[in-house]
């Protein structure tokens, strides 16, 4: 499989795509205005403490304050070793006002930039990541990324690091990344990660609440620290100044791949080398076309992302049974994809068109988990349905591609409909009885919008015209082309 990085930069923003075999998967968008927070560090106080919710809310600084619930507070004791990371340990919680209270200072990370209305979601266990291992300073432990299969391989990581790590108090999990790589690649990121770890610490002492103690990587630099291995073929920079801090990164920390980095000067703009910008637009839209004929609709809400499949024009060869299980085949492998591209998170449920035969279900459901095996994200898929829905978790740390780059419709208010001009019309008929039984006057005037007046004139002149002779007032319309087709007002004259 072929697989590139492309790295466009601007003054103001950021954007890096990834390109398998030529089809954008994955786009992530970091602007100077509006950079993300999470794997930030901050030192805050505890503003409000909810014990009815076990969580309290923490200013950190930024516009709104923090959430924090009890469970990422509580440290239960780790084990010294432990097979995967998922070994976490299930304690019983304290109420949270055994733990905090008001007024408290506590160092806090963000795991989730604030979304929509909601405030930042924090932790009090840090985790700082390095190119090969994560570190966890509260937790004495030695983690395995459960990606990491061959217990082989698992083993000789935890015989390279025990003696790395030694008596530290200092916990660590091994990356996905760190699969075959040298005891010396392993021992510079413990050094990097403890070097890093007792910078925070003087930032600590000395921060005042509010302030930051330990910032993430920017957008470039992350995404090779967190994507570049051996299958990127190559990356691509249309910035010099960029590429020379990119290759200074890689350089110090991925020093095999350095020959991957290349500085992109071509007079075609790096994101129209494979139609990144047009795929990028398609990724905001509902509709989503299948090559078979069949489409499908994603919907994203506040409560969960919806995905809908439809058969379309593909009629298939054979029988209906057939066409439908062709027709899920290749949408389990488009919503997979549409979810890594449009960055979804949270709950998802996708509406498979009904199949009787177990064994397509069975398919269709591997082909959707096929599809997520390369998400770099974390996605949870249940079995189907009786009703051909799958329902399905993928872990939402920033905010959509739509909602980095869309805003809500002022015309409809988010809503994604607008009254039809026949339901303002009668809106405005009864406003006009409204009002001239409170006010007096001798003649109205409404202003709307055109098609709203060009329906009223053409086809309500009979009722326009019943109206007045019933409020015994003469009415004038007038057309405003800056209304919005649900927008109006009824003047008294």
């Amino acid at each position: 499989m072929s697989e590139e990085i492309l790295i466009n930069v601007t003054p103001r923003e950021t954007r890096v795509g990834v390109v398998e075999n030529g089809m954008l998967q994955e786009v992530h968008v970091e602007r100077a205005s509006k950079r993300g927070y999470v794997g930030n560090v901050y030192k805050g106080r505890v503003q409000r403490v909810m014990p009815g919710m076990q969580a309290v809310f923490v200013e950190i600084g930024l516009e709104r304050a923090a959430f924090l619930h009890a469970s990422d507070i509580v440290r239960p004791p780790q084990p010294v070793s432990v097979d995967g990371v998922e070994s976490n340990g299930n304690g019983h919680i304290p109420s949270i006002s055994e733990l905090v209270h008001e007024g408290q200072e506590i160092v806090v990370q963000v795991v989730k930039d604030p979304i929509s209305t909601k405030g930042a979601r924090l932790s009090a266990h840090l985790s700082i990541p390095s190119r090969y291992l994560v570190l966890l300073p509260y937790a004495r432990t030695l983690g395995i990324s459960a990606r990491i299969e061959d217990e082989t391989e698992r083993q000789r990581l935890k015989d390279v690091l025990a003696p790395l790590i030694g008596e530290t108090p200092l916990g660590y999990i091994v990356r996905t990344n760190a699969e075959g790589q040298s005891a010396e690649s392993l021992a510079f990121d413990v050094a990097y990660l403890t070097k890093v770890w007792r910078v925070v610490q003087e930032n600590i002492a000395k921060a005042k609440v509010g302030e930051r103690v330990y910032e993430e990587l920017s957008l470039p630099l992350r995404s090779l620290r967190d994507m570049l291995n051996d299958d990127i073929e190559k990356v691509r920079i249309d910035s010099h100044a960029t590429y020379e801090k990119v290759v200074k990164f890689v350089h110090k920390f991925m020093p095999s791949l350095d020959d991957r980095i290349e500085h992109y000067d071509g007079e075609r703009p790096i994101f129209d080398l494979y139609g990144v910008e047009d795929e990028m637009q398609r990724a905001l839209k509902k509709e989503v076309p299948l090559k078979s004929g069949g489409y499908l609709i994603v919907d994203q809400t506040e409560a969960m992302t919806t995905i809908d499949v439809n058969t379309g024009a593909y009629l298939g060869s054979r029988n209906l049974e057939e066409t439908v299980y062709r027709t899920n085949l290749e949408a389990a492998q488009a919503a997979a994809r549409q979810l890594r591209l449009r960055n979804l998170g949270g709950i998802i449920i996708i509406d498979f068109i009904d199949m009787n035969d177990e064994e397509h279900k069975r398919q269709v459901l591997r082909m959707l988990g096929k599809g997520l095996a390369r998400d770099h994200a974390k996605t949870t898929v249940y079995p189907m349905s009786a009703l051909g829905l799958v329902e399905m978790t993928r872990k939402r740390t920033t905010e959509s591609l739509a909602r980095q780059l869309c805003e809500p419709c002022a015309t409809c208010n988010g809503r994604g409909v607008l009254k039809t001009a026949e339901t303002v019309t009668y809106e405005i008929f009864r406003e006009i009885t409204r009002a001239v039984r409170q006010f007096n006057a001798e003649k109205l005037l409404v202003m709307a919008n055109p098609a709203v007046v060009n329906r009223i004139l053409e086809e309500e002149s009979s009722a326009v015209a019943e109206l007045e002779e019933f409020i015994s007032k003469s009415i004038r319309f007038q057309a405003e082309e800056h209304y919005s087709q649900e927008q109006f007002d009824v003047v008294l004259l």
